[in-house]
Order: structure tokens, then sequence, then C-alpha cells
């Protein structure tokens, strides 16, 4: 039987090469852990056996270079802000920015002169996840909301090798 006389079956699949690269990003979230105050604590328990992002292919990384997200989990000062900036600069693209906790989305309680109302006065915020703090049943709520929102991008991979501008889903 020749090339042409054989059925293609169910060998076969057709996809964007948009829809191939998003999922592969949101199916492998590497985020930078940025824990500040008691958010890390929960952030850390997300990460735990009993929750597991391991099974969403999330694995938490130590070092700005090989991270595409990075999770701001507390307290912001200003002292502060600079190293998350320098942080965030070392990030290579496609880069997403996740805020935790009522703290890191708007300044909590802490109406001072020190702290930092709200995280996206410095950085693009992508998700935010409010609480005080917030439970791991939420970080994890947001970094699906998180990979939801990749899969919607447009021309993910044409911007990562000089070919115009990746686009981001309309709000």
């Amino acid at each position: 039987m020749g090339v042409d006389q054989q059925p293609l079956g169910d060998n076969i699949i057709t996809a964007s090469l948009d829809g191939l690269v998003n999922w592969a990003r949101k199916s492998s979230i590497w985020p930078m852990t940025f824990g500040l105050a008691c958010c890390a604590i929960e952030m850390m328990a997300t990460g735990a056996s009993h929750h597991d992002l391991d099974r969403f292919g999330i694995i938490f990384r130590a070092s700005p270079r090989q991270s595409d997200c990075i999770i701001i989990a507390g307290t912001v000062t200003k002292k502060m802000l600079p190293v998350i900036k320098t942080v965030y600069e070392q990030m290579p693209e496609p880069k997403w920015v996740v805020a935790m906790g009522a703290c890191a989305c708007s300044g909590g309680i802490f109406d001072t002169y020190s702290v930092v109302q709200g995280i996206d006065e410095a950085l693009p915020v992508d998700v935010y996840i409010p609480g005080c703090p917030p439970r791991p049943e939420a970080l994890l709520f947001g970094l699906m909301k998180l990979q939801d929102k990749i899969m919607k991008e447009k021309n993910s991979f044409g911007s990562s090798i000089g070919l115009g501008e990746r686009l981001e889903p309309a709000a």
C-alpha cells in the first residue's frame, strides 16, 4: 500500500502555532518566588504535597533567569521595590506577574509612607489574588486564571523570534 492509499487514522493533530506554543507555556510555568511576609507561608503550602503545583507543571524556581512568572507575596516596602524591579528585569520574556495578598494588591492595612500601595505601581500585574493571607486554593485558582490568560495570547511565538509584538487578550 502506497503513501497516497494509506488512511491517516487518529495520528494527525492540527493546531495553530500560537495554540501549541501557548499550551507549552501554560503547562510549564516556573514562578520566581518573592515572599515578603505572611503570604509566603501560604505560597509554600501551595507548592507542598497537599496542593501539589507540580501536577500543573508549575515548579518554583529560585533564580530569575529560569523563571517566567514572579509571585509577589506580601507587603512591598519602598526600600524593597528597587530589588523587585531588578529581579523582574532579569527574567526572560515572556514574563508574568502575580500579586498575592492584600498587601501586594493594594498595600493592605498599611497605609504608611514606607509601604507601596500595590505592586501595580511598579510592575504590570497579570493576576491579583486578594486575601489576608489568601488560602493556597486561592493561589491555585489564580495560577489557573494565569494559564487561561496565556492560552488566549496571540503571536506569542512570532514575538519571541522578533516578528511583531505579543498581543494580550482583551479584558
